[in-house]
């Protein structure tokens, strides 16, 4: 089975959910933004086209044979039990469909953050918009959220840090992502939030200590956080706290 994953190229954003599963599962998977040498115009390739009866809106999506598939949360429900990382039975699967699509939704409260107004301005153009933004999605969202998620894995009853069961899931992978990115775009806000969420931080931990991924992020393959993804750092937006 051939997989080629389309997302924007120079980001994890999005598409890195996709790829930490591929990596932990070390299942083959092609890249095409990096396999292109980077060109967006590839990416665009099956939503551009007229003849697709089932486009994607947008990247990332899923290439398998003939099929197409979008929207990050959708690719994960289809990939997880096909690279062992789902749970057993249909509620559980369901379960972790709907904390994945919380993940997704979080997602978008992140990225607005510094986009607050839409994305077709630049953040220099909404920085005291952004600001105002911030400051509340630190004080109300990420509690609100990671409380959440930490009364989850409090709640779980199998062994060990995972949220869903007693081994790994794609979601345990996509929650120490957005720990992982968090953690990046406001540094100083983060350690006292972690603190407060000793499980979250447990599992993120332990996601990143797994031999797989560790050897992808020390691969050189993993794109950087950077300035132009879904988790962003500006020194401002992150007053010592």
């Amino acid at each position: 089975m051939k997989y080629e994953l389309y997302y924007w190229p120079g980001l994890q954003g999005r598409g890195e959910f996709v790829r930490l599963a591929f990596e932990e599962a070390g299942v083959p998977y092609v890249d095409v933004a990096l396999a292109a040498g980077e060109d967006a115009s590839e990416v665009l390739r099956y939503i551009r086209d007229p003849k697709i009866e089932r486009p994607p809106f947008a990247p990332p999506y899923l290439k398998v044979g003939r099929q197409l598939i979008g929207q990050t949360a959708n690719i994960l429900l289809y990939l997880a039990p096909r690279l062992g990382l789902a749970p057993r039975g249909d509620a559980a699967r369901l379960w972790a469909h709907q904390l994945q699509l919380t993940i997704t939704d979080f997602l978008v409260e992140i990225h607005d953050t510094h986009h607050p107004i839409g994305p077709t301005l630049y953040y220099e153009e909404q920085k005291r918009e952004a600001k105002r933004r911030t400051n509340a999605f630190l004080a109300e969202r990420i509690p609100k959220f990671l409380g959440y998620f930490e009364r989850v894995i409090e709640a779980n009853p199998g062994r060990g840090p995972w949220m869903i069961g007693s081994k790994l899931t794609y979601i345990d992978l996509s929650m120490a992502q957005v720990i992982a990115g968090l953690e990046y775009a406001f540094p100083k806000s983060m350690r006292p939030v972690m603190r407060k969420h000793p499980r979250l931080a447990r599992l993120h931990r332990a996601v990143f200590a797994r031999p797989r991924i560790k050897r992808y992020v020390r691969s050189g393959r993993q794109v950087s956080f950077n300035e132009t993804g879904i988790f962003r750092h500006y020194a401002e937006l992150d007053p010592p706290r």
